[in-house]
């Protein structure tokens, strides 16, 4: 191995004492690829098997909690007790290649496609619609809010009798939890809405849920993450110093990771901060001031890309789309091979890459999304 790329490889501790063999974690990624009912397929489960094997820790695509809550076509479910064993099946395929396994629990609300869902209505925090869609979602109750926080604990507890190390809530990228913390998204002048406190109640009180949960049913090693989106497009929409104090309040719950959702790692704020050419990295990481490891993420590429990332102070970097393109990227890190490190989809690469079907199909038909050679 390269003396320069050491720290990747190097092992890491969270405070609740359970430790990753490196800092290279496998990026929450939907993959299209389940069963209509909600159960992982084999393509899905080999899928996940091929990139287990390098990285540190697998964080899945997400998982649905409620019905009503289903995001994306060929998307696996963790709604109902019936799920454990297409769950379990998952976690053991991560395990078995030496990762530790983190499901992504999440409710799409408004982003849903009305015709997953039951009698195609979706629901969010108010009756607004997101950005560019004809679709009106209708305002959740507040006794409909408080079943959607209660399942959130029950898909946790399908996870660890599943087996998984831990959960990530989904708190990023406009789906339900960040659509009550948003003011667009959320004009609610109930407990759940208002003021920029009255916004955070929801997320707060999932992980407040969740932490029950888990110490009703799992071993406090148990792991627990947050993803959030520093920014929305949006006017009235989140903001830096919006998205500072949820993170603040966050960084004090006892949570294991807090993880960005960012396009571009070193990335730069929108609005609300006085210094825009600072990193929106660099900002979260003042804010945190070390109560909290931070995942990053962001078109890394190369272990260059990754080293860089680390030096800034987070605690682990997450490689998405890389990781599709190389799954072999942590081996030929250490194997002193990251010249030979692939960046760009190679068409012909399918089956030797292990990519499902509808995963294979939705990245070469969306220009853009992959680098392709």
């Amino acid at each position: 191995m390269n003396q320069k790329y050491k720290e990747l490889l190097s092992p890491y501790t969270f405070a609740n004492g359970i430790e990753l063999k490196n800092r290279i974690v496998m990026a929450p990624m939907t993959n299209y690829s389940s069963n209509p009912n909600g159960t992982v397929t084999d393509a899905e489960v080999n899928y996940y098997a091929r990139r287990s094997r390098g990285v540190s820790m697998v964080i899945t695509a997400c998982a649905y909690v409620t019905p009503n809550g289903k995001g994306f076509h060929g998307e696996f479910g963790a709604d109902n007790d019936e799920m454990i064993p297409s769950l379990k099946q998952l976690a053991d395929a991560i395990k078995e290649q030496g990762a530790k396994a983190v499901l992504q629990i999440f409710h799409g609300g408004r982003m849903c496609p009305p015709e997953l869902v039951p009698n195609g209505e979706i629901v969010s925090a108010s009756e607004v619609p997101a950005t560019g869609s004809t679709n009106t979602p209708r305002a959740l109750s507040e006794s409909e809010v408080d079943e959607i926080i209660d399942a959130f604990g029950e898909a946790t507890r399908r996870a660890i009798e599943a087996g998984y190390d831990g959960v990530e809530i989904h708190g990023a990228n406009g789906y339900l939890i960040q659509q009550f913390f948003s003011p667009h998204s959320n004009r609610r002048e109930d407990r759940f809405g208002g003021s920029l406190e009255k916004r955070m109640t929801f997320p707060l009180a999932i992980v407040d849920k969740i932490k029950n949960v888990v110490a009703e049913h799992a071993e406090s090693n148990f792991i627990i993450g947050y993803r959030f989106s520093p920014e929305e497009l949006e006017t009235p929409g989140i903001t830096m110093s919006d998205t500072f104090a949820l993170v603040d309040a966050l960084a004090d719950k006892g949570l294991d990771y807090l993880h960005v959702s960012l396009n571009q790692f070193f990335s730069t704020p929108r609005r609300g901060v006085d210094d825009l050419s600072k990193t929106r990295i660099d900002y979260l990481l003042e804010t945190i001031n070390n109560r909290i490891p931070l995942i990053g993420v962001g078109s890394i590429q190369t272990a260059e890309d990754a080293k860089m990332a680390l030096d800034t102070g987070v605690s682990l970097v997450a490689l998405g789309r890389e990781i599709i393109i190389d799954p072999d990227w942590v081996q030929k890190v250490a194997e002193g091979k990251e010249a030979e490190i692939v960046t760009k989809l190679q068409k012909d690469k399918q089956e030797e890459l292990v990519v499902p079907d509808p995963l294979w199909n939705a990245i070469i038909n969306t220009p853009g999304w992959f680098p392709i050679a």
